[in-house]
Protein backbone atom coordinates (compact mmCIF):
# COMPACT_ATOMS: atom_id res chain seq x y z
CA UNK A 1 0.00 0.00 0.00
CA UNK A 2 2.93 2.27 0.72
CA UNK A 3 4.61 1.38 -2.04
CA UNK A 4 1.99 2.38 -4.31
CA UNK A 5 1.10 5.43 -3.16
CA UNK A 6 4.60 6.90 -3.46
CA UNK A 7 4.97 5.33 -6.66
CA UNK A 8 1.30 7.38 -7.47
CA UNK A 9 2.95 10.48 -6.08
CA UNK A 10 5.74 10.38 -8.12
CA UNK A 11 4.33 9.98 -11.44
CA UNK A 12 1.94 12.20 -10.81
CA UNK A 13 4.62 14.91 -9.82
CA UNK A 14 6.65 14.13 -12.74
CA UNK A 15 3.96 15.34 -14.75
CA UNK A 16 2.57 18.75 -12.96
CA UNK A 17 6.89 20.04 -12.57
CA UNK A 18 8.15 20.03 -16.37
CA UNK A 19 10.88 21.36 -15.04
CA UNK A 20 12.46 18.89 -12.37
CA UNK A 21 13.62 16.06 -15.11
CA UNK A 22 11.89 13.49 -12.90
CA UNK A 23 12.16 9.90 -15.35
CA UNK A 24 8.95 7.55 -14.08
CA UNK A 25 9.90 4.17 -13.13
CA UNK A 26 8.70 1.45 -15.86
CA UNK A 27 6.39 -1.33 -15.33
CA UNK A 28 3.52 -1.68 -13.36
CA UNK A 29 2.05 -0.47 -10.14
CA UNK A 30 3.77 -2.60 -8.03
CA UNK A 31 7.16 -1.34 -8.86
CA UNK A 32 9.11 1.60 -7.14
CA UNK A 33 11.18 4.18 -7.70
CA UNK A 34 14.98 2.92 -8.31
CA UNK A 35 17.56 5.67 -6.87
CA UNK A 36 17.09 8.69 -4.54
CA UNK A 37 16.83 11.25 -7.50
CA UNK A 38 13.33 9.54 -8.51
CA UNK A 39 11.66 10.28 -5.01
CA UNK A 40 13.35 13.74 -4.59
CA UNK A 41 11.21 16.38 -5.49
CA UNK A 42 12.06 20.36 -4.91
CA UNK A 43 11.28 23.80 -5.70
CA UNK A 44 15.11 24.91 -4.51
CA UNK A 45 16.84 25.21 -8.11
CA UNK A 46 13.97 27.61 -9.05
CA UNK A 47 14.14 29.54 -6.01
CA UNK A 48 17.65 29.95 -5.90
CA UNK A 49 17.68 31.74 -8.95
CA UNK A 50 14.79 33.60 -8.52
CA UNK A 51 14.76 35.06 -5.19
CA UNK A 52 18.19 37.21 -5.15
CA UNK A 53 16.00 39.56 -7.59
CA UNK A 54 12.96 39.68 -4.93
CA UNK A 55 13.96 43.02 -2.22
CA UNK A 56 12.74 44.09 1.50
CA UNK A 57 12.07 47.88 1.11
CA UNK A 58 12.05 50.05 3.86
CA UNK A 59 9.96 53.34 3.50
CA UNK A 60 9.67 55.76 6.37
CA UNK A 61 7.66 59.41 6.71
CA UNK A 62 8.24 61.76 9.00
CA UNK A 63 4.53 62.97 10.14
CA UNK A 64 3.86 66.32 11.63
CA UNK A 65 1.68 66.39 14.22
CA UNK A 66 -0.03 68.81 17.41
CA UNK A 67 -0.34 67.28 20.46
CA UNK A 68 -3.04 68.79 22.71
CA UNK A 69 -3.30 68.79 26.18
CA UNK A 70 -5.62 66.01 28.30
CA UNK A 71 -7.80 68.66 29.33
CA UNK A 72 -8.99 69.55 25.67
CA UNK A 73 -10.02 66.64 25.29
CA UNK A 74 -12.07 66.15 28.62
CA UNK A 75 -15.99 65.92 27.91
CA UNK A 76 -16.79 68.99 30.61
CA UNK A 77 -14.62 71.21 28.90
CA UNK A 78 -16.12 70.49 25.81
CA UNK A 79 -19.53 70.71 27.03
CA UNK A 80 -18.49 74.55 28.41
CA UNK A 81 -15.69 75.89 25.40
CA UNK A 82 -16.84 73.29 22.68
CA UNK A 83 -14.06 70.90 20.20
CA UNK A 84 -12.28 73.67 18.90
CA UNK A 85 -9.03 73.65 21.19
CA UNK A 86 -5.62 75.15 20.68
CA UNK A 87 -3.76 73.35 18.28
CA UNK A 88 -0.88 72.71 20.77
CA UNK A 89 2.96 71.92 20.27
CA UNK A 90 4.19 70.70 17.08
CA UNK A 91 5.97 67.49 17.29
CA UNK A 92 7.34 64.75 14.63
CA UNK A 93 6.59 61.62 14.46
CA UNK A 94 8.17 59.00 12.42
CA UNK A 95 6.39 56.61 10.23
CA UNK A 96 7.90 53.12 9.11
CA UNK A 97 6.59 50.94 6.57
CA UNK A 98 7.88 47.19 5.57
CA UNK A 99 7.06 45.60 1.97
CA UNK A 100 8.78 43.39 -0.27
CA UNK A 101 9.58 44.43 -3.87
CA UNK A 102 11.29 42.65 -7.38
CA UNK A 103 14.07 44.36 -9.62
CA UNK A 104 12.61 43.70 -13.06
CA UNK A 105 15.04 45.94 -15.52
CA UNK A 106 18.71 46.38 -15.64
CA UNK A 107 19.90 49.57 -13.71
CA UNK A 108 18.10 48.43 -10.72
CA UNK A 109 14.49 49.12 -11.73
CA UNK A 110 12.26 47.47 -8.72
CA UNK A 111 8.34 47.46 -9.15
CA UNK A 112 6.33 47.23 -5.41
CA UNK A 113 2.74 48.45 -4.49
CA UNK A 114 2.14 51.92 -4.05
CA UNK A 115 1.16 50.93 -0.31
CA UNK A 116 4.16 50.15 0.97
CA UNK A 117 5.98 53.51 -0.13
CA UNK A 118 3.19 55.44 0.01
CA UNK A 119 4.23 59.50 0.99
CA UNK A 120 7.59 58.17 2.18
CA UNK A 121 10.56 60.57 2.42
CA UNK A 122 13.08 58.16 2.30
CA UNK A 123 13.24 54.59 0.34
CA UNK A 124 15.82 52.30 1.24
CA UNK A 125 16.08 48.24 -0.65
CA UNK A 126 17.98 45.29 1.00
CA UNK A 127 18.92 42.85 -1.06
CA UNK A 128 18.40 38.75 -0.02
CA UNK A 129 22.48 38.80 0.20
CA UNK A 130 22.05 41.85 2.57
CA UNK A 131 23.42 44.63 0.68
CA UNK A 132 21.21 48.10 0.90
CA UNK A 133 20.86 50.72 -1.54
CA UNK A 134 18.52 53.82 -1.29
CA UNK A 135 15.92 54.30 -3.89
CA UNK A 136 14.90 57.33 -5.76
CA UNK A 137 10.79 57.23 -7.03
CA UNK A 138 10.17 57.11 -10.30
CA UNK A 139 6.28 56.38 -10.55
CA UNK A 140 3.66 55.93 -8.11
CA UNK A 141 -0.13 54.26 -9.11
CA UNK A 142 -2.89 54.64 -6.63
CA UNK A 143 -4.95 53.29 -8.90
CA UNK A 144 -3.39 50.65 -10.24
CA UNK A 145 -1.68 50.22 -5.95
CA UNK A 146 1.75 49.79 -7.78
CA UNK A 147 4.82 51.76 -7.95
CA UNK A 148 8.70 51.62 -9.42
CA UNK A 149 11.77 52.56 -7.77
CA UNK A 150 15.20 52.97 -8.94
CA UNK A 151 18.25 51.59 -6.71
CA UNK A 152 21.20 54.29 -5.98
CA UNK A 153 24.55 53.59 -6.50
CA UNK A 154 23.77 49.79 -7.64
CA UNK A 155 26.12 47.95 -10.07
CA UNK A 156 24.61 46.92 -13.45
CA UNK A 157 25.02 43.38 -12.94
CA UNK A 158 22.20 42.72 -10.42
CA UNK A 159 20.35 39.67 -10.46
CA UNK A 160 16.39 40.09 -12.58
CA UNK A 161 13.29 38.49 -12.69
CA UNK A 162 11.49 38.69 -16.36
CA UNK A 163 7.93 38.93 -16.46
CA UNK A 164 5.69 36.23 -17.85
CA UNK A 165 2.28 35.63 -19.68
CA UNK A 166 0.07 36.63 -16.94
CA UNK A 167 -2.75 36.11 -19.95
CA UNK A 168 -1.77 32.44 -20.27
CA UNK A 169 -2.87 31.74 -16.69
CA UNK A 170 -5.22 28.90 -15.78
CA UNK A 171 -6.77 27.81 -12.85
CA UNK A 172 -4.63 25.21 -10.88
CA UNK A 173 -1.79 26.76 -12.15
CA UNK A 174 1.14 26.21 -9.85
CA UNK A 175 2.80 29.05 -8.28
CA UNK A 176 5.37 30.71 -5.72
CA UNK A 177 5.54 33.88 -3.26
CA UNK A 178 8.30 35.11 -2.35
CA UNK A 179 8.24 38.51 0.03
CA UNK A 180 9.21 38.84 3.78
CA UNK A 181 6.11 38.62 5.39
CA UNK A 182 6.21 40.65 9.55
CA UNK A 183 9.63 41.44 8.38
CA UNK A 184 11.29 37.63 9.67
CA UNK A 185 13.41 37.43 6.55
CA UNK A 186 12.78 36.61 2.74
CA UNK A 187 10.13 33.27 2.90
CA UNK A 188 9.05 31.38 0.32
CA UNK A 189 5.52 30.05 -0.09
CA UNK A 190 3.55 27.64 -3.18
CA UNK A 191 0.37 27.25 -4.04
CA UNK A 192 -1.91 27.25 -6.89
CA UNK A 193 -4.05 29.83 -9.08
CA UNK A 194 -7.20 30.01 -7.49
CA UNK A 195 -8.89 32.38 -9.39
CA UNK A 196 -8.95 34.51 -12.08
CA UNK A 197 -9.65 38.19 -13.11
CA UNK A 198 -11.25 38.79 -9.58
CA UNK A 199 -12.82 41.86 -10.19
CA UNK A 200 -15.15 42.29 -7.02
CA UNK A 201 -12.08 42.91 -5.10
CA UNK A 202 -12.28 46.67 -3.69
CA UNK A 203 -8.17 47.35 -3.44
CA UNK A 204 -7.50 48.87 -6.44
CA UNK A 205 -9.20 51.08 -9.18
CA UNK A 206 -8.40 48.79 -11.97
CA UNK A 207 -9.16 45.44 -10.89
CA UNK A 208 -8.59 42.11 -12.29
CA UNK A 209 -6.54 39.97 -9.87
CA UNK A 210 -5.24 36.40 -9.59
CA UNK A 211 -5.72 34.29 -6.68
CA UNK A 212 -3.84 32.40 -5.11
CA UNK A 213 -3.59 30.46 -1.59
CA UNK A 214 0.10 30.35 -1.55
CA UNK A 215 0.36 32.21 1.89
CA UNK A 216 0.82 35.95 1.41
CA UNK A 217 0.95 37.42 4.56
CA UNK A 218 1.53 41.10 5.94
CA UNK A 219 5.28 42.56 4.46
CA UNK A 220 4.85 40.18 1.39
CA UNK A 221 3.29 43.23 -0.35
CA UNK A 222 5.19 43.99 -3.64
CA UNK A 223 6.65 40.88 -3.53
CA UNK A 224 6.90 38.52 -6.59
CA UNK A 225 4.60 35.54 -7.61
CA UNK A 226 6.61 33.15 -9.85
CA UNK A 227 5.27 30.68 -12.45
CA UNK A 228 7.57 27.23 -12.68
CA UNK A 229 9.58 28.66 -15.31
CA UNK A 230 10.73 31.46 -12.81
CA UNK A 231 8.72 34.22 -14.14
CA UNK A 232 7.06 37.07 -12.54
CA UNK A 233 3.30 36.76 -13.38
CA UNK A 234 2.02 38.86 -10.47
CA UNK A 235 2.72 41.19 -7.51
CA UNK A 236 1.53 40.02 -4.17
CA UNK A 237 -1.11 43.12 -3.53
CA UNK A 238 -3.48 41.94 -1.01
CA UNK A 239 -5.14 39.07 1.39
CA UNK A 240 -8.27 38.47 3.11
CA UNK A 241 -8.41 37.88 6.27
CA UNK A 242 -10.45 38.51 9.60
CA UNK A 243 -7.14 37.56 11.75
CA UNK A 244 -4.80 40.46 9.86
CA UNK A 245 -2.83 36.71 8.74
CA UNK A 246 -3.08 34.58 5.84
CA UNK A 247 -6.52 32.50 5.34
CA UNK A 248 -5.82 30.98 1.63
CA UNK A 249 -7.06 34.24 -0.10
CA UNK A 250 -4.05 36.05 -1.68
CA UNK A 251 -4.11 38.87 -4.57
CA UNK A 252 -2.09 39.48 -7.31
CA UNK A 253 -1.66 42.64 -9.86
CA UNK A 254 -1.19 40.75 -13.09
CA UNK A 255 2.06 40.95 -14.88
CA UNK A 256 0.45 42.58 -18.02
CA UNK A 257 -0.68 45.44 -15.58
CA UNK A 258 2.53 45.63 -13.80
CA UNK A 259 4.89 45.49 -16.53
CA UNK A 260 2.78 48.95 -18.59
CA UNK A 261 3.27 50.53 -15.16
CA UNK A 262 7.14 49.81 -15.69
CA UNK A 263 7.22 50.94 -19.43
CA UNK A 264 6.16 54.08 -18.91
CA UNK A 265 8.27 55.01 -15.39
CA UNK A 266 11.30 53.55 -17.58
CA UNK A 267 10.08 55.87 -20.43
CA UNK A 268 9.52 58.99 -18.46
CA UNK A 269 6.32 59.75 -20.06
CA UNK A 270 3.15 60.05 -17.75
CA UNK A 271 1.27 56.57 -17.12
CA UNK A 272 -2.02 57.17 -19.82
CA UNK A 273 -4.49 54.64 -20.39
CA UNK A 274 -6.29 54.51 -23.63
CA UNK A 275 -10.28 55.08 -23.66
CA UNK A 276 -12.88 53.60 -26.23
CA UNK A 277 -15.53 56.48 -25.10
CA UNK A 278 -18.89 54.34 -24.40
CA UNK A 279 -20.87 53.98 -21.59
CA UNK A 280 -21.97 50.27 -21.04
CA UNK A 281 -23.44 47.91 -17.98
CA UNK A 282 -22.24 44.20 -17.52
CA UNK A 283 -24.66 41.54 -18.99
CA UNK A 284 -25.98 39.68 -16.48
CA UNK A 285 -27.97 36.50 -16.62
CA UNK A 286 -31.69 38.36 -17.54
CA UNK A 287 -30.04 40.25 -20.02
CA UNK A 288 -28.05 37.48 -21.84
CA UNK A 289 -31.48 35.58 -21.87
CA UNK A 290 -33.33 38.66 -23.60
CA UNK A 291 -30.24 39.13 -26.31
CA UNK A 292 -30.29 34.85 -26.69
CA UNK A 293 -26.41 34.06 -25.23
CA UNK A 294 -25.68 30.82 -24.04
CA UNK A 295 -24.69 32.57 -20.21
CA UNK A 296 -24.12 36.12 -18.73
CA UNK A 297 -20.67 37.84 -19.57
CA UNK A 298 -19.35 40.77 -21.64
CA UNK A 299 -20.13 44.67 -21.66
CA UNK A 300 -23.46 45.80 -23.52
CA UNK A 301 -22.70 49.23 -24.83
CA UNK A 302 -25.67 51.70 -23.62
CA UNK A 303 -24.46 54.96 -25.01
CA UNK A 304 -21.34 56.04 -27.20
CA UNK A 305 -19.28 59.33 -26.81
CA UNK A 306 -19.38 61.55 -30.14
CA UNK A 307 -15.92 61.17 -31.67
CA UNK A 308 -14.73 58.61 -29.17
CA UNK A 309 -12.47 55.45 -30.77
CA UNK A 310 -15.35 53.27 -29.83
CA UNK A 311 -17.86 55.90 -32.50
CA UNK A 312 -14.95 55.58 -35.25
CA UNK A 313 -15.07 52.15 -35.33
CA UNK A 314 -18.67 51.57 -35.70
CA UNK A 315 -19.75 50.29 -32.37
CA UNK A 316 -23.61 50.86 -31.75
CA UNK A 317 -25.21 50.58 -28.83
CA UNK A 318 -26.94 47.30 -27.89
CA UNK A 319 -23.83 45.80 -29.44
CA UNK A 320 -22.00 43.65 -26.43
CA UNK A 321 -18.24 43.45 -26.05
CA UNK A 322 -17.02 39.86 -25.53
CA UNK A 323 -12.94 39.84 -26.11
CA UNK A 324 -10.24 42.21 -26.45
CA UNK A 325 -7.75 40.57 -28.64
CA UNK A 326 -9.11 37.86 -28.47
CA UNK A 327 -8.50 37.48 -24.53
CA UNK A 328 -12.35 37.06 -22.91
CA UNK A 329 -13.85 40.00 -21.34
CA UNK A 330 -16.11 38.65 -17.85
CA UNK A 331 -17.29 42.62 -17.16
CA UNK A 332 -16.66 45.84 -17.61
CA UNK A 333 -14.13 45.97 -14.95
CA UNK A 334 -12.35 43.21 -16.89
CA UNK A 335 -12.53 45.19 -20.03
CA UNK A 336 -11.12 48.73 -18.31
CA UNK A 337 -8.41 46.58 -17.28
CA UNK A 338 -7.21 44.84 -20.02
CA UNK A 339 -7.84 48.18 -22.04
CA UNK A 340 -5.11 50.15 -19.45
CA UNK A 341 -2.65 46.97 -19.98
CA UNK A 342 -2.54 48.02 -23.82
CA UNK A 343 -1.07 51.93 -23.30
CA UNK A 344 -1.51 54.21 -25.62
CA UNK A 345 -0.53 53.57 -29.71
CA UNK A 346 -1.36 50.99 -32.40
CA UNK A 347 -4.58 49.28 -32.72
CA UNK A 348 -6.95 46.33 -31.06
CA UNK A 349 -9.67 44.55 -31.51
CA UNK A 350 -13.02 43.90 -29.86
CA UNK A 351 -14.68 40.59 -30.47
CA UNK A 352 -18.26 41.96 -30.36
CA UNK A 353 -22.15 40.14 -30.35
CA UNK A 354 -24.68 42.11 -32.99
CA UNK A 355 -28.04 40.43 -33.53
CA UNK A 356 -26.96 37.19 -32.58
CA UNK A 357 -24.28 37.30 -34.58
CA UNK A 358 -20.10 37.55 -33.53
CA UNK A 359 -18.13 40.34 -35.38
CA UNK A 360 -14.67 41.72 -34.93
CA UNK A 361 -14.48 45.25 -34.66
CA UNK A 362 -10.90 47.48 -34.49
CA UNK A 363 -10.26 50.86 -32.96
CA UNK A 364 -7.04 53.09 -31.94
CA UNK A 365 -5.54 53.16 -29.06
CA UNK A 366 -5.69 56.64 -28.04
CA UNK A 367 -5.50 58.76 -25.31
CA UNK A 368 -8.78 60.62 -23.51
CA UNK A 369 -9.20 64.27 -24.58
CA UNK A 370 -9.12 67.05 -22.30
CA UNK A 371 -12.63 68.88 -23.71
CA UNK A 372 -13.63 70.65 -22.68
CA UNK A 373 -10.40 72.25 -21.55
CA UNK A 374 -10.52 71.81 -17.36
CA UNK A 375 -9.98 75.14 -16.69
CA UNK A 376 -9.01 75.01 -12.91
CA UNK A 377 -10.59 77.44 -10.85
CA UNK A 378 -10.29 78.02 -6.60
CA UNK A 379 -13.77 79.35 -5.28
CA UNK A 380 -13.29 82.58 -2.68
CA UNK A 381 -16.23 84.02 -1.19
CA UNK A 382 -18.45 82.86 1.39
CA UNK A 383 -20.86 80.77 -0.08
CA UNK A 384 -21.13 76.62 0.34
CA UNK A 385 -18.47 76.18 -2.52
CA UNK A 386 -15.96 78.62 -0.90
CA UNK A 387 -12.52 76.62 -0.66
CA UNK A 388 -12.98 74.11 -3.38
CA UNK A 389 -10.95 73.42 -6.26
CA UNK A 390 -13.49 72.88 -9.41
CA UNK A 391 -12.56 71.77 -13.03
CA UNK A 392 -14.89 71.15 -16.26
CA UNK A 393 -15.47 67.52 -16.48
CA UNK A 394 -13.89 65.64 -19.63
CA UNK A 395 -12.94 61.98 -20.30
CA UNK A 396 -9.44 62.94 -19.40
CA UNK A 397 -10.21 63.98 -16.13
CA UNK A 398 -12.83 61.64 -15.23
CA UNK A 399 -10.49 58.66 -16.31
CA UNK A 400 -8.03 60.61 -13.80
CA UNK A 401 -10.14 60.22 -10.66
CA UNK A 402 -11.53 56.73 -11.71
CA UNK A 403 -15.07 58.14 -13.09
CA UNK A 404 -16.74 57.11 -16.14
CA UNK A 405 -15.59 58.61 -19.45
CA UNK A 406 -19.13 59.83 -20.36
CA UNK A 407 -19.35 62.02 -17.44
CA UNK A 408 -19.74 65.71 -18.45
CA UNK A 409 -20.25 69.14 -15.77
CA UNK A 410 -18.42 70.32 -13.34
CA UNK A 411 -16.51 68.72 -10.68
CA UNK A 412 -14.57 69.39 -7.05
CA UNK A 413 -10.99 68.28 -7.30
CA UNK A 414 -9.56 69.77 -3.80
CA UNK A 415 -11.36 71.15 -0.26
CA UNK A 416 -9.43 73.53 1.96
CA UNK A 417 -9.32 71.75 5.27
CA UNK A 418 -10.87 74.23 7.19
CA UNK A 419 -13.18 75.51 4.40
CA UNK A 420 -17.14 76.30 4.29
CA UNK A 421 -17.26 73.66 2.03
CA UNK A 422 -15.40 71.06 4.17
CA UNK A 423 -17.59 71.61 6.81
CA UNK A 424 -20.64 70.81 4.92
CA UNK A 425 -19.36 67.78 3.92
CA UNK A 426 -18.42 68.21 0.44
CA UNK A 427 -15.27 66.00 -1.07
CA UNK A 428 -13.21 65.95 -3.67
CA UNK A 429 -15.18 63.96 -6.57
CA UNK A 430 -18.49 65.86 -5.80
CA UNK A 431 -20.41 66.89 -8.69
CA UNK A 432 -22.08 69.85 -9.20
CA UNK A 433 -25.36 69.89 -10.47
CA UNK A 434 -27.58 73.23 -10.14
CA UNK A 435 -27.32 76.34 -7.86
CA UNK A 436 -30.08 78.20 -6.66
CA UNK A 437 -32.27 76.04 -9.65
CA UNK A 438 -29.90 77.18 -12.47
CA UNK A 439 -27.82 73.98 -14.02
CA UNK A 440 -24.02 74.03 -13.65
CA UNK A 441 -22.34 72.71 -16.88
CA UNK A 442 -18.77 74.80 -17.19
CA UNK A 443 -16.96 76.44 -14.27
CA UNK A 444 -17.58 79.48 -15.67
CA UNK A 445 -21.30 79.38 -14.31
CA UNK A 446 -19.68 78.98 -10.85
CA UNK A 447 -17.95 82.00 -11.31
CA UNK A 448 -21.18 83.85 -12.75
CA UNK A 449 -22.58 82.64 -9.16
CA UNK A 450 -19.22 83.83 -7.14
CA UNK A 451 -19.28 86.95 -8.96
CA UNK A 452 -22.94 87.98 -8.02
CA UNK A 453 -23.89 85.57 -4.86
CA UNK A 454 -27.08 85.36 -3.96
CA UNK A 455 -28.39 85.88 -0.61
CA UNK A 456 -29.48 82.03 0.10
CA UNK A 457 -27.84 79.58 -1.65
CA UNK A 458 -29.73 76.24 -2.85
CA UNK A 459 -27.28 73.45 -3.73
CA UNK A 460 -27.80 70.49 -5.66
CA UNK A 461 -24.43 67.78 -5.70
CA UNK A 462 -24.05 63.92 -6.61
CA UNK A 463 -22.07 62.20 -4.06
CA UNK A 464 -21.18 58.44 -4.60
CA UNK A 465 -23.83 58.41 -7.04
CA UNK A 466 -26.17 59.84 -5.04
CA UNK A 467 -28.07 63.68 -5.00
CA UNK A 468 -27.46 65.34 -2.00
CA UNK A 469 -29.37 69.43 -1.28
CA UNK A 470 -27.29 71.96 0.77
CA UNK A 471 -28.74 75.08 1.48
CA UNK A 472 -27.13 78.08 3.43
CA UNK A 473 -28.99 81.51 4.55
Amino acid sequence: MIKNSLLNRVAALSLIFPLVSLPVVPGNAADVPQSREQIQLSFAPLVKNASPAVVNIYAKKIVQQRRRGALFDDPLFQRFFGRQAPLGRQRQRVENSLGSGVIVREGGIVITNHHVIGDAQEIRVVMADRREFPAELLLKDERTDLAVLRLVGAPEDLPVLEFGNSEGLEVGDLVIAIGNPFGVGQTVTSGIVSGLARTSVGITDFRSFIQTDAAINPGNSGGALINLSGKVIGINTAIYSKTGGNMGIGFAVPASMANAVVESAISGKPLVRPWLGFSGRDVDYETAEALGMDRPGGVLVESIYDGSPAADSGIRPGDVILEVDAQEVEDAQTLRFKLATKGVGGRSELGILRSGDRETIGFDLIAPPEDPPRDTYQVGGHGPLAGTEIVNLSPAVADEVGLPTDQRGVMVMRVAGRSLANRLQIKPGTKILSVNGEEITSVDDVRAVVADPPGEWHLVVEQNGRKRVIEVR
